[in-house]
Formats: structure tokens, C-alpha cells, sequence
């Protein structure tokens, strides 16, 4: 099996963290959708990260189908996300938070990277961190004082998907510890845990 991605893309990265939560064994293909754009095509046609490719070839994109096809062959009885019922419609709401807060924050900061300055639209950036914090802030709103985890008691798909998104807040910028105080400590316990610790990307 085979990942392709880095590890600096909240993507990418939630899905390493699930297949080593998983102890699925896997090699990583670090490839991005910029530097190695002919190679991300040739197995995504929309040239995005991650994709999977799997043993017998067959190649998953988009982060929430791969995740999907995971907790059903590798699940078992407690998968990542449960398999139906409020609890799953919890589990995938706040992924789906944490995701959209991804989302708003690579906007931004490709707005403000790639945008020559004086086409540069700073409410737009400013809005899209907003929209990001907001999402955030409801996230640690949930978090219970010393819990372990977001949800049922263990780990699930919206502390992975919450630890990156934190992760991807900080690298704009975002306080997180004075903002989002629980879910800032959340992510540094989840950090000591190895699916989290050998997935970190180098500085």
C-alpha cells in the first residue's frame, strides 16, 4: 500500500495518522500537487493529494473516501468512525468542522502567497481566518476539561481531523492556545501518541 502526499497537507496527513492508528503497514510517496504535478495527476486527475494506492493497484483519492474505505476494511469493531447512528453522524459532523476549517485556511494563505500584492483581497484573507476560527472555536467548545478525546471516549476521526486542523491554524498564525485553549491541549496529548508523533512533518 502505498500513500501519496506529505505530510504538511492536513489531508494527507489525517489519513498517515489513521493507517498507523490502524497499524495498516504502508510506504509514503512524499509528492505534492505543485512540484510533482504530472505524478499526482497521473493517479488523481485533479492533481491533489492524498491518494492511495492499494495492493492489488487500485488507487482511492480524496481524504474522506480513503478514510471511509479504511474504517471498513480495517476497522473492525471499533472503527475510526462508528458505522451508523448519532454517534457516527457526531464523529463525521465534527470532522467535517475541522476539514472546512482546512479548507478556509488554504485559502487564505494561498491567497496571500500566490496572489501578487496588488491583487492581494485582504478581507477576503481575513474572512477565511474567521471562518476558521469560528469553526475551531465550536470544536473546543465541545471538548470537556482533561478529556482524552472529542467524543465517546476514544479516539475517532474528529481528533485526527481536529488535531490538523489546530495544527494548520498555528501555522497561520492563529493563537490557539489563548483562542482555543482545550483543543490546543488536546492536540499536544494526541502528539505523544505514536500515530501522531511519527506523522509529524519536518519543520
Amino acid at each position: 500500500m502505498r500513500l501519496i502526499g506529505v505530510n504538511r497537507s492536513p489531508y494527507t496527513r489525517r489519513v498517515a495518522i489513521a493507517l498507523c492508528a490502524y497499524a495498516v503497514p504502508f510506504e509514503q510517496s512524499e509528492l505534492n500537487g505543485f512540484g510533482h504535478r504530472e505524478a499526482v495527476r497521473a493517479l488523481n486527475p485533479l492533481g491533489r493529494i492524498p491518494a492511495l494506492e492499494l495492493d492489488d493497484g487500485e488507487v482511492l483519492v480524496d481524504s474522506g473516501a480513503i478514510l471511509d474505505h479504511l474504517d471498513e476494511v480495517h476497522g473492525g469493531s471499533m472503527p475510526l468512525a462508528p458505522r451508523g447512528g448519532p454517534e457516527r453522524r457526531a464523529v463525521l459532523r465534527v470532522a467535517a468542522l475541522a476539514m472546512g476549517a482546512c479548507d478556509k485556511g488554504l485559502q487564505a494563505a494561498y491567497h496571500r502567497n500566490h496572489v501578487p500584492a496588488e491583487r492581494r483581497h485582504q478581507p477576503w484573507i481575513e474572512d477565511c481566518l474567521a471562518q476558521m476560527g469560528h469553526a475551531l472555536g465550536a470544536i473546543d467548545a465541545l471538548l470537556e476539561p482533561n478529556a482524552t478525546h472529542l467524543l465517546l471516549g476514544h479516539l475517532t476521526h474528529a481528533d485526527i481531523a481536529a488535531f490538523v486542523a489546530e495544527r494548520l491554524a498555528r501555522g497561520l498564525g492563529i493563537d490557539t492556545a489563548t483562542r482555543m485553549p482545550r483543543l490546543r491541549t488536546q492536540a499536544k496529548r494526541l502528539l505523544e501518541l505514536a500515530p501522531f508523533a511519527t506523522t509529524e512533518p519536518a519543520a
